[in-house]
């Protein structure tokens, strides 16, 4: 058990922040005018099933 407290240490002693590489935070790139036809043409999709299924609901 000693020894696995003692490996168990020595790795984490090895896990230090300077062997990490920095962080770089992502740029939000702007969304391009395909990108806004799909998702308008998802959102008009979504609306029709939700209608869709209240009739279908409503009429049993």
């Amino acid at each position: 058990m000693r020894h696995l407290i003692g490996f168990t240490t020595l790795f984490c002693s090895l896990a230090t922040t300077g062997i990490a590489k920095e962080f770089n935070r992502p740029i939000p790139q702007a969304q391009s005018a395909t990108a806004e036809f799909w998702y308008a043409l998802a959102c008009v999709t979504l609306l029709a099933a939700m209608v869709a299924v209240q009739w279908l609901v409503s009429h049993r």
